[in-house]
Protein backbone atom coordinates (compact mmCIF):
# COMPACT_ATOMS: atom_id res chain seq x y z
CA UNK A 1 0.00 0.00 0.00
CA UNK A 2 1.03 3.48 -0.78
CA UNK A 3 1.54 6.61 1.38
CA UNK A 4 -1.43 7.86 -0.67
CA UNK A 5 -3.35 4.91 -0.34
CA UNK A 6 -2.53 4.51 3.45
CA UNK A 7 -3.81 8.71 3.52
CA UNK A 8 -7.08 7.42 1.72
CA UNK A 9 -7.77 4.76 4.04
CA UNK A 10 -7.57 7.07 7.15
CA UNK A 11 -9.82 9.02 6.01
CA UNK A 12 -12.40 7.45 3.81
CA UNK A 13 -12.60 3.48 5.67
CA UNK A 14 -14.60 3.42 8.38
CA UNK A 15 -14.45 -0.02 9.93
CA UNK A 16 -11.15 0.04 11.84
CA UNK A 17 -10.14 1.63 14.35
CA UNK A 18 -7.76 4.52 13.29
CA UNK A 19 -10.05 5.46 10.70
CA UNK A 20 -12.97 5.38 13.11
CA UNK A 21 -10.60 7.35 15.48
CA UNK A 22 -10.04 10.13 12.93
CA UNK A 23 -13.66 10.68 11.76
CA UNK A 24 -14.55 11.02 15.62
CA UNK A 25 -11.92 13.65 16.10
CA UNK A 26 -13.34 15.31 12.97
CA UNK A 27 -16.50 15.16 14.29
CA UNK A 28 -16.33 16.30 17.58
CA UNK A 29 -13.98 19.25 16.51
CA UNK A 30 -17.40 20.57 14.24
CA UNK A 31 -19.01 20.38 16.75
CA UNK A 32 -16.70 22.25 19.16
CA UNK A 33 -16.55 24.87 16.06
CA UNK A 34 -20.37 25.76 15.75
CA UNK A 35 -20.50 26.01 20.00
CA UNK A 36 -17.62 28.44 19.91
CA UNK A 37 -19.13 30.08 16.78
CA UNK A 38 -22.05 30.17 18.55
CA UNK A 39 -20.29 31.34 22.01
CA UNK A 40 -18.80 34.61 19.40
CA UNK A 41 -22.33 36.14 19.28
CA UNK A 42 -22.91 36.84 22.99
CA UNK A 43 -21.99 40.28 24.48
CA UNK A 44 -19.49 41.48 26.82
CA UNK A 45 -17.02 38.51 26.64
CA UNK A 46 -13.92 38.56 28.46
CA UNK A 47 -10.94 39.39 26.88
CA UNK A 48 -9.71 35.84 28.21
CA UNK A 49 -13.07 33.66 26.57
CA UNK A 50 -12.34 35.73 23.31
CA UNK A 51 -8.75 34.17 23.34
CA UNK A 52 -9.94 31.09 23.73
CA UNK A 53 -12.35 31.55 21.43
CA UNK A 54 -9.56 32.57 18.92
CA UNK A 55 -6.87 30.16 19.58
CA UNK A 56 -9.76 27.11 19.43
CA UNK A 57 -10.97 28.79 15.88
CA UNK A 58 -7.60 28.95 14.25
CA UNK A 59 -6.82 25.05 15.87
CA UNK A 60 -10.06 24.07 13.67
CA UNK A 61 -9.15 26.02 10.91
CA UNK A 62 -5.87 23.97 10.66
CA UNK A 63 -7.34 20.51 11.18
CA UNK A 64 -9.80 21.39 8.84
CA UNK A 65 -6.87 22.76 6.23
CA UNK A 66 -4.56 19.75 6.32
CA UNK A 67 -7.38 17.35 5.97
CA UNK A 68 -9.06 19.28 2.90
CA UNK A 69 -5.24 18.53 1.40
CA UNK A 70 -4.67 15.56 2.77
CA UNK A 71 -7.76 14.32 0.67
CA UNK A 72 -6.87 16.34 -2.37
CA UNK A 73 -3.19 14.41 -2.43
CA UNK A 74 -5.15 11.01 -1.50
CA UNK A 75 -7.81 11.28 -4.37
CA UNK A 76 -7.34 9.20 -7.37
CA UNK A 77 -9.37 11.91 -9.35
CA UNK A 78 -8.22 15.26 -7.57
CA UNK A 79 -10.01 17.73 -10.40
CA UNK A 80 -13.12 15.17 -9.28
CA UNK A 81 -13.01 15.63 -5.84
CA UNK A 82 -12.20 19.53 -5.38
CA UNK A 83 -15.64 20.13 -7.86
CA UNK A 84 -17.34 17.86 -5.68
CA UNK A 85 -20.14 18.10 -3.19
CA UNK A 86 -18.17 17.59 -0.13
CA UNK A 87 -15.38 18.91 -2.03
CA UNK A 88 -16.94 22.23 -2.38
CA UNK A 89 -18.10 21.51 1.18
CA UNK A 90 -14.83 21.25 2.75
CA UNK A 91 -13.77 24.41 0.86
CA UNK A 92 -16.01 26.27 2.32
CA UNK A 93 -15.73 25.17 5.48
CA UNK A 94 -12.11 27.01 5.82
CA UNK A 95 -12.13 29.55 3.15
CA UNK A 96 -14.37 32.37 5.41
CA UNK A 97 -11.26 32.39 7.90
CA UNK A 98 -8.77 33.35 5.57
CA UNK A 99 -11.12 36.07 3.22
CA UNK A 100 -11.07 38.59 6.07
CA UNK A 101 -7.78 39.04 6.18
CA UNK A 102 -6.65 38.66 2.54
CA UNK A 103 -9.19 40.94 1.07
CA UNK A 104 -9.76 44.24 2.37
CA UNK A 105 -13.34 44.18 1.13
CA UNK A 106 -15.62 44.34 4.86
CA UNK A 107 -18.44 43.19 3.20
CA UNK A 108 -17.78 40.07 2.16
CA UNK A 109 -17.21 39.06 5.87
CA UNK A 110 -20.52 38.10 5.86
CA UNK A 111 -18.93 34.68 4.50
CA UNK A 112 -18.26 34.10 7.80
CA UNK A 113 -21.67 32.78 8.00
CA UNK A 114 -20.26 29.78 5.56
CA UNK A 115 -18.27 28.06 8.64
CA UNK A 116 -22.13 26.63 9.64
CA UNK A 117 -21.19 24.60 6.71
CA UNK A 118 -19.21 22.47 8.88
CA UNK A 119 -21.74 20.42 10.06
CA UNK A 120 -22.77 19.38 6.47
CA UNK A 121 -19.25 17.29 6.48
CA UNK A 122 -20.89 15.09 9.44
CA UNK A 123 -22.90 13.40 5.89
CA UNK A 124 -19.22 11.85 5.10
CA UNK A 125 -19.19 10.06 8.36
CA UNK A 126 -22.84 8.88 9.38
CA UNK A 127 -24.11 5.75 7.84
CA UNK A 128 -27.99 6.88 8.81
CA UNK A 129 -27.08 10.32 6.68
CA UNK A 130 -26.57 7.88 3.58
CA UNK A 131 -29.45 5.58 4.37
CA UNK A 132 -31.60 8.53 4.17
CA UNK A 133 -30.23 9.58 0.83
CA UNK A 134 -31.06 5.92 -0.85
CA UNK A 135 -34.66 6.54 1.02
CA UNK A 136 -35.07 9.48 -0.99
CA UNK A 137 -33.74 8.11 -3.79
CA UNK A 138 -36.19 4.84 -3.28
CA UNK A 139 -39.08 7.12 -3.12
CA UNK A 140 -38.20 9.55 -5.30
CA UNK A 141 -41.45 9.24 -7.98
CA UNK A 142 -44.20 9.46 -4.93
CA UNK A 143 -42.45 12.16 -3.77
CA UNK A 144 -42.60 14.42 -6.67
CA UNK A 145 -45.75 12.88 -7.79
CA UNK A 146 -47.24 13.87 -4.02
CA UNK A 147 -45.54 17.43 -4.30
CA UNK A 148 -47.15 17.97 -7.72
CA UNK A 149 -50.53 17.01 -6.32
CA UNK A 150 -49.60 19.01 -2.83
CA UNK A 151 -48.81 22.41 -5.18
CA UNK A 152 -52.33 21.70 -6.79
CA UNK A 153 -54.13 21.01 -4.21
CA UNK A 154 -52.60 24.57 -2.36
CA UNK A 155 -53.68 26.53 -5.50
CA UNK A 156 -57.13 25.15 -5.18
CA UNK A 157 -57.36 25.98 -1.53
CA UNK A 158 -56.52 29.28 -2.29
CA UNK A 159 -59.05 29.94 -5.08
CA UNK A 160 -61.47 28.31 -3.16
CA UNK A 161 -61.31 30.38 -0.32
CA UNK A 162 -60.99 33.39 -2.36
CA UNK A 163 -64.07 33.00 -3.38
CA UNK A 164 -65.78 33.11 0.15
CA UNK A 165 -64.04 35.53 1.86
CA UNK A 166 -63.20 38.58 0.36
CA UNK A 167 -66.44 40.42 0.48
CA UNK A 168 -66.61 40.15 4.48
CA UNK A 169 -62.41 40.67 4.33
CA UNK A 170 -60.92 42.38 1.75
CA UNK A 171 -57.89 43.27 3.05
CA UNK A 172 -57.00 40.25 4.49
CA UNK A 173 -58.38 38.17 1.18
CA UNK A 174 -57.68 40.77 -1.12
CA UNK A 175 -56.87 38.28 -4.10
CA UNK A 176 -55.62 34.71 -4.91
CA UNK A 177 -51.67 35.79 -4.14
CA UNK A 178 -53.12 37.03 -0.61
CA UNK A 179 -55.18 33.47 -0.24
CA UNK A 180 -51.89 31.06 -0.85
CA UNK A 181 -50.52 32.09 2.83
CA UNK A 182 -53.76 31.24 4.41
CA UNK A 183 -54.16 27.86 2.31
CA UNK A 184 -50.56 26.92 3.22
CA UNK A 185 -50.46 26.98 6.68
CA UNK A 186 -54.02 25.56 6.70
CA UNK A 187 -53.18 22.86 5.22
CA UNK A 188 -49.80 22.30 6.94
CA UNK A 189 -51.93 22.57 9.98
CA UNK A 190 -50.18 25.14 11.51
CA UNK A 191 -52.74 27.85 11.97
CA UNK A 192 -50.86 30.98 12.78
CA UNK A 193 -54.05 33.06 13.58
CA UNK A 194 -53.59 35.89 11.47
CA UNK A 195 -56.06 34.82 8.67
CA UNK A 196 -59.45 32.89 9.29
CA UNK A 197 -62.63 32.53 7.35
CA UNK A 198 -65.61 34.05 9.13
CA UNK A 199 -68.35 33.30 6.56
CA UNK A 200 -70.12 30.39 6.73
CA UNK A 201 -68.87 29.19 3.41
CA UNK A 202 -65.93 29.86 4.22
CA UNK A 203 -65.59 27.92 7.79
CA UNK A 204 -66.90 24.78 5.51
CA UNK A 205 -64.61 25.08 3.08
CA UNK A 206 -61.84 25.28 5.58
CA UNK A 207 -63.12 21.81 7.17
CA UNK A 208 -62.16 19.82 4.11
CA UNK A 209 -58.73 22.21 3.79
CA UNK A 210 -58.16 20.65 6.77
CA UNK A 211 -59.05 16.79 6.62
CA UNK A 212 -56.30 17.29 3.51
CA UNK A 213 -54.16 18.69 5.56
CA UNK A 214 -53.62 16.24 8.00
CA UNK A 215 -53.31 13.99 4.51
CA UNK A 216 -50.50 16.05 3.40
CA UNK A 217 -48.56 15.82 6.74
CA UNK A 218 -49.40 11.77 6.76
CA UNK A 219 -48.29 10.85 3.23
CA UNK A 220 -44.63 11.84 2.90
CA UNK A 221 -43.74 10.31 6.46
CA UNK A 222 -45.21 7.23 5.43
CA UNK A 223 -43.87 6.87 1.99
CA UNK A 224 -40.10 7.69 3.98
CA UNK A 225 -40.25 5.73 6.60
CA UNK A 226 -41.56 2.80 4.07
CA UNK A 227 -38.47 3.87 1.57
CA UNK A 228 -36.37 3.96 4.69
CA UNK A 229 -37.23 0.34 5.69
CA UNK A 230 -36.12 -0.95 2.22
CA UNK A 231 -32.83 0.72 2.72
CA UNK A 232 -32.02 -1.04 5.57
CA UNK A 233 -33.18 -4.18 4.13
CA UNK A 234 -31.02 -3.52 1.20
CA UNK A 235 -27.95 -2.78 3.65
CA UNK A 236 -28.61 -6.08 5.35
CA UNK A 237 -28.54 -7.98 2.17
CA UNK A 238 -25.31 -6.40 1.05
CA UNK A 239 -23.47 -6.81 4.22
CA UNK A 240 -24.68 -10.68 3.93
CA UNK A 241 -23.46 -10.92 1.11
CA UNK A 242 -20.12 -10.11 1.87
CA UNK A 243 -19.61 -11.64 4.51
CA UNK A 244 -18.51 -14.73 2.98
CA UNK A 245 -15.93 -12.99 0.72
CA UNK A 246 -14.62 -11.57 4.24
Amino acid sequence: MTFQQKIQYLLESNTDFWPKLIGLFIQSLIFLSLICFTVETLPDLSPLTLQILNITEIFSVIVFTLEYCLRIYAAPRKRDFIFSVSGIIDLLAILPFYLPTSIDLRTLRILRLLRLVRIFKMVRYNKALHRFKRALIIAREELILFWVIALITLYISSVGIYYFEPEAQPEAFASIFHCFWWALITLTTVGYGDMYPVTAGGQFFTFFVLMIGLGVIAVPTGLITSALNQAREEEKLNGSKQEPHQ
